[in-house]
């Protein structure tokens, strides 16, 4: 049996749509479903529940570590898979990312396909860059969908309470420990409107920048990937000079979003892009 954990705040509107996405064509008993509802002021809660073969814990906070945690100490077994609310992932895939930590490969996750389809100019310029950058290939993060075995889950005690959860999972493990499953794609829906972009990476860059700085302040002996400021240059508009339009657009947005991290509260955990939801 694989287990999934599903954290979940205010998302009736795509819940069900992803766990009937999972659930269909799953033998019986094959999954371990567990919906993490926290902080929902909607019916995220009951619309899980109204899914056949679905466990829902419910959380007073909206915090998806806090709602990670109890994801996980509700679930049963191993590999297990923590999923976004939003992220469709058919049960081949959830079977093929399950069947990928083996011997040494210990965590994995799909492919990263991005969805600019009738975005706006400066959202797929932002992307067309984005989209190349080598901080992406063989890593666990920006996929919406991570796997682990027992014994990477061993390597944490529990989620800390940060935004960047997949940029920590990613710091556990050495590249040979990790891999992308190329033949399972995670198509992840990008803003619909600019500001929505601008509000979505200023969230992640904060919750990027609180990862390293409580790394570098525990003296900790955690990987955190180092962040590449002119990798967007160096590593992808220089070897593509077509690309210098969008390269442009890409750095204009790049430090807007910085601005807004610095502004970011620490705990505004949930600022996310509601326009794909």
């Amino acid at each position: 049996m694989v287990s999934v954990v599903v954290a979940a705040h205010n998302e009736a509107t795509v819940i069900e749509r992803t766990l009937r996405h999972l659930l269909d064509g799953a033998e019986p008993g094959e999954f371990d479903v567990v919906v993490a509802a926290n902080g929902c002021t909607d019916d995220t809660a009951a619309v899980a529940r109204s899914v056949p073969g679905v466990r829902v814990v419910e959380v007073a906070e909206a915090s998806k570590p806090a709602a990670l945690n109890a994801g996980d100490a509700a679930a049963a077994s191993f590999p297990r898979i923590y999923l976004d609310a939003d992220i469709a992932l058919t049960a081949a895939g959830a079977r093929a990312l399950a069947a990928a930590v083996t011997g040494p490969v210990i965590a994995a996750s799909p492919r990263r396909v991005l969805d600019t389809a009738g975005r706006p100019l400066l959202v797929r310029a932002y992307f067309a860059v984005n989209g190349r950058l080598p901080a992406f290939r063989d890593a666990l993060f920006g996929r919406g969908a991570i796997v682990l075995s027992k014994e990477a889950r061993a390597r944490f005690d529990q989620f800390p309470d940060l935004v960047a959860d997949d940029l920590f999972l990613d710091a556990l493990f050495a590249p040979g420990e990790k891999r992308e499953v190329a033949s399972v794609p995670s198509v992840v829906a990008t803003p619909t409107r600019t500001p929505d972009l601008l509000r979505r990476l200023g969230r992640v860059r904060g919750g990027n920048s609180a990862l390293r700085d409580a790394a570098a302040a525990a003296d900790a002996t955690l990987a955190v990937r180092p962040s590449r400021k002119a990798s967007w240059l160096v590593d992808v508009v220089l070897p593509r000079p077509w690309l210098w339009p969008a390269g442009a657009c890409y750095a204009a947005l790049t430090l807007l979003a910085e601005r807004r991290a610095r502004r970011t509260p620490a705990g505004a955990a949930w600022a996310r892009d509601e326009s794909t939801r």
